[in-house]
């Protein structure tokens, strides 16, 4: 392995360590524990149902493991394993994001509480050190803080924004971010969004306006509707992505707050349930905290 991609894998397993030592160690355990294949097979099932991997994705990983006529050791199984959770969580077709138009934009969704204004926080810092130019758009107006949380993170990773009152038109906020990247010269635009889900009508109804109006201005935009979720709810980010997906045509996931929990296996069962793919993943609360998915980097960590 390379030197860069084990350190990536060293550098996961420490953020990742409540997951690893649920998934990674309870194989240990079946496997040392003997018994009939079975047996072992179905202890498997259980171990990746309790991950937070899914019972229909547990079902085919153990399915898949069993048609691989390995022979069923330690060794063979974590590999097996592994080598099936990089199927599921590497994109059928990698993600084409054009980004030649200026200003790119990009809308953020979730529910509150997933981490999304910090995220977008994060997101803004990488791409500042890439040397982009960056505006926020609060167009999150349904609370008031909000706007100043985002005003915040603005100013530490050195982000323009642009804001209205609290209860102001959230298509009108994001049309003028829009409006002032082009004519400030900014390369990236990231609208916030009202993080509530209370019919997918009200949100796709929301989200569609902040699209037509963004889109009179940049043709195309928004060019990415990323989700984010709480990697801590476990199954709870399931419905949440099938919700937004339905709503909202999400285009990219981003994974947050992997380092507070066991059921790191979500990501597995989100990526096979919804074929969207796994962007970033949020393995801490600091604006470095934020890095791009690899789906190789993430099984490994996860499983040796």
């Amino acid at each position: 392995m390379k030197k860069d991609f084990v350190s990536r894998i060293k550098n996961l397993k420490t953020r990742l360590k409540r997951s690893r030592n649920l998934l990674s160690d309870g194989l240990t355990r079946i496997m040392r524990g003997g018994g009939d294949k079975a047996r072992i097979l179905e202890e498997i099932d259980e171990l990746l149902v309790g991950s937070d991997i899914g019972v229909r994705t547990s079902a085919h990983i153990v399915e898949q493991v069993e048609a691989s006529g390995v022979s069923l050791n330690e060794e063979n199984v974590r590999e097996a394993i592994r080598e099936e959770i990089v199927g599921i969580l590497s994109p059928k077709e990698p993600p084409h994001v054009d980004t030649a138009t200026r200003p790119h934009v990009i809308m953020v969704v979730g529910v509150n509480g997933t981490g999304k204004t910090t995220t977008i926080a994060k997101l803004a810092r990488c791409l500042t050190l890439d040397g982009k130019k960056v505006l926020l758009a609060a167009s999150d107006t349904f609370r008031a803080a909000a706007i100043e949380q985002l005003e915040i993170w603005a100013g530490r990773v050195g982000a323009d924004i642009v804001k209205h009152k609290s209860g102001a038109d959230a298509a009108s906020v994001a049309y003028d971010a829009v409006s002032a990247a082009m004519a400030r010269d900014v390369d990236t635009v990231i609208i916030d969004t009202a993080g509530r889900l209370q019919t997918k009508k009200n949100l796709m109804d929301e989200v569609s306006k902040i699209g037509r109006v963004t889109a009179k201005l940049v043709e195309g935009s928004p060019h990415e509707v990323l989700l984010v979720l709480d990697a801590t709810t476990g199954q709870n980010a399931v419905s949440q992505a099938r919700a937004f997906s339905e709503a909202c045509g999400v285009t990219g996931l981003v994974v947050a707050k992997l380092d507070g929990t066991a059921k790191g296996g979500i990501v597995v069962a989100i990526a096979r349930e919804f074929g969207i793919p796994i962007l970033y993943i949020g393995t801490g609360e600091s604006a470095e905290d934020l890095e791009p998915f690899d789906a190789e980097v993430f099984a490994n960590a996860l499983l040796s």
